[in-house]
């Protein structure tokens, strides 16, 4: 059975999709968990993007142990050097480096001939060797790439130091027989080809980025770049799970198999879509909560006698239960500890502090607390804020058919003082809104918002997200409550929290790179 290595790159690629803005905790909670599920590789980010991309590089590798992590830079000298600062203390340091190689990229954007691009890469490869003992080549573009420019240039990086050789599909426009041609002749035709591993990268504008994969990996490819859910730039990337989970369900077909903990697999997509506020559609293959739903009688039917009627994956293989054990308010901190171990989370005395009061505080309002809810709790406690700016104290909303909606707030500013407002709205949430709004004033424009319960019944919590303007600059916010409208007004000041944190750190910024 052929082992395919995972690169992950959740935490670059992923977190450039439009509206998604992780932030130091957030993106940590990520990395371990991907961590857990056993990736080969995970991309950290983009170290020479900005300080806060190049801090939470550095910390990534620095807490990661069991995968190799790993930051993206051009072929620029500083830009290298920069990564081996972040990454210089991780377990197995390595960089990821690119240049396009597709005409349309080297004449408009590079403004270089074939050869100079030759020579930028080979030089490029030789400077990162001397630093990194591991160093992945990526051919921007290579899918609208010459095929004979490709094995040339190909052949030049692995003799320069090149372990891995990435072929992205960065613009998703290659088929499934297109790329298994292609892969397939650059592990003939390269002559150095057997000394470097070849890698895919497909994105999915054509919705074919999970079968481009899969096709590069019956080609030969040793390595296969994906995100969790698909996110990514414009229509996202390969799906890892879908990937993951078709390898081992037709072992019988690719014989090839991953070394990933599939059983979590469901927490990592729940995870990811919860931080980035990314929701999951239902019928989404191997994590939407339709995927092991059966409806047509004579399904039912079927699964009832034998499961494998219509049903190739079982729930359990990626970590879905159908039996999960609830806790109540007699529930006390031991059994809340050894849940939240049995769910997978490390945690500080400080931390189960924090999150078991939460607990208890739900638990007068709800009458069972299931793994969802305290995920949910731990989500939030793990991704708050270093600095709350703003903490809402106390709200009340006043609502009726025949009246207009009215909120008052009190709230705790960066003062430190508590100050009371009220406004009215066209509804409860725009009352509550222009309130906070009041308080802080300052122009704040509200870009989306989004409400889904966490669990089913008329008790279950209530996740909001929100995505704001303001000071200039674009964020998302998530609240968690019992209530709908406490839920709104914690979604909306950690947005705001969030850009206030952010705009207290180096912001100084480099264009976005995509590979």
């Amino acid at each position: 059975m052929r082992k395919i290595n995972v690169f992950d790159t959740t935490l670059r690629d992923g977190e450039q999709s439009p509206g998604v803005n992780l932030n130091f905790e957030e993106k940590m909670q990520i990395a371990t968990q991907l961590e857990r599920l056993g990736v080969d590789i995970m991309e950290a980010g983009f170290p020479g993007a900005s300080e806060g991309d190049f801090k939470s590089v550095q910390a990534i590798a620095n807490t990661i142990k069991n995968s190799s992590v790993t930051g993206l830079s051009r072929s620029i000298k500083k830009e290298i050097d920069t990564s081996w600062e972040a990454l210089k203390g991780g377990a197995e340091p390595r960089i990821h480096l690119f240049l396009a190689t597709s005409p349309i990229h080297m004449e408009h954007k590079l403004r270089m001939s074939p050869q100079q691009v030759i020579d930028t890469a080979v030089d490029s490869v030789k400077y990162a060797k001397e630093r990194f003992a591991k160093v992945q080549w990526s051919a921007e573009d290579a899918c609208r790439s010459d095929i004979h420019f490709l094995a040339e240039i190909i052949e030049q990086v692995i003799d320069a130091g090149a372990e891995v050789i990435n072929l992205p599909d960065t613009v998703g426009y290659i088929t499934p027989k297109e790329i298994f041609e292609m892969f397939s002749y650059l592990k003939k035709t390269v002559p150095n080809i057997d000394k470097a591993n070849l890698s895919a990268h497909c994105h999915d504008d054509l919705g074919l980025a999970v079968a481009n994969s899969l096709a590069a990996i019956e080609a030969g490819a040793d390595q296969v770049e994906c995100t969790i859910n698909g996110i990514g730039e414009r229509a996202g990337n390969a799906s890892l799970e879908e990937i993951a989970v078709a390898l081992r369900i037709r072992q019988d077909y690719y014989n090839a198999e991953t070394g990933l903990t599939l059983k979590e697999i469901k927490r990592s997509s729940t995870i990811v879509s919860s931080l980035t506020g990314m929701a999951v559609p239902n019928n989404k293959a191997v994590v939407g909560d339709n995927a092991f739903a059966h409806e047509a009688g004579i399904h039912q039917d079927g699964v009832l006698k034998e499961k494998t009627t219509y049903e190739i994956i079982t729930p359990e293989l990626v970590g879905v239960h159908a039996n999960r054990m609830v806790l109540g308010k007699h529930s006390g901190r031991h059994a809340f500890k050894e849940k939240i171990t049995d769910l997978g989370y490390n945690t500080s005395e400080d931390e189960l502090n924090k999150v078991f009061k939460a607990f208890k505080s739900l638990a007068d309002k709800k009458k069972e607390i299931t793994d969802e809810d305290i995920f949910a709790l731990m989500t939030e406690e793990k991704a708050g804020e270093a600095v709350k700016y703003y903490e809402v104290e106390t709200l009340q909303v006043n609502y009726g058919t025949n009246n207009i909606p009215t909120s008052t707030v009190t709230m705790k500013i960066p003062d430190g003082s508590i100050v009371e407002e009220a406004a009215t709205g066209s509804g409860s949430v725009e009352a509550l809104y222009n309130t906070l709004e009041r308080i802080i004033d300052r122009k704040i424009k509200l870009k989306d918002y989004r409400i889904q319960s966490i669990t089913g019944g008329r008790d279950a919590l209530a996740e909001v997200f929100v995505r704001v303007e303001f000071d200039g600059e674009e964020t998302t916010g998530r609240g968690t409550a019992n209530d709908v409208l406490e839920a709104s007004a914690k979604a909306y000041i950690n947005a705001v929290n969030r850009i206030m944190n952010r705009s207290s750190r180096d912001k100084t910024k480099m264009e976005t790179i995509h590979v």
